[in-house]
């Protein structure tokens, strides 16, 4: 499981970003996490968009209502479960994320304040279907990597 919740004024994304960006940002962390291109994993990424007036939000202190209109903004949040997330995959994947949207938004690179979180979800925290997940069932899936599913094994100790 893993959800990415793009936060960002409103308007700032038409419909036809949102759709690349449904595709783009799902597999952004899709192919670091698993290991590969693997389009039957995409089942477990939801992609939430929210949309906030400008004066509902603020950098440097100042309402982006009362700010420079041309000052881009957007917050993307990244929750995955617990895995192999070692700093230079959750760089990866932060890379990834900023080049999708700068490339749905006809950037050449991403505005400065364009900003992800990337927060791990410890392994018996995330619940869906009436109880708790866990990524090890899914690692029988055949989604991952033989690479990824000893690296997750590694670091859930398992």
């Amino acid at each position: 499981m893993t959800i990415i919740t793009v936060n960002t004024p409103k308007g700032r994304l038409s419909l036809e970003q949102r759709r690349e960006l449904a595709e783009t940002l799902t597999d952004a962390v899709l192919v670091p996490e698993v290991g590969q291109f693997a389009p039957a994993a995409r089942a477990g990424f939801q992609v939430h968009f929210v949309e906030r007036e400008r004066d509902m939000m603020a950098i440097g202190g100042r309402l982006l209502a009362d700010a420079d209109p041309e000052l881009d903004v957007m917050v993307i949040d990244l929750a995955v479960m617990d895995a192999a997330w070692q700093p230079e995959v959750r760089a990866e994947v932060i890379e990834r994320v900023l080049a999708a949207l700068a490339a749905a938004c006809g950037l050449e690179k991403p505005a400065p304040a364009w900003w992800v979180n990337f927060r791990v979800i410890d392994e018996g925290s995330w619940g869906s279907s009436g109880g708790v997940l866990s990524i090890l069932p899914l690692l029988q899936s055949g989604v991952f990597t033989e690479e990824r599913v000893k690296a997750v094994r590694a670091a859930l100790g398992t």
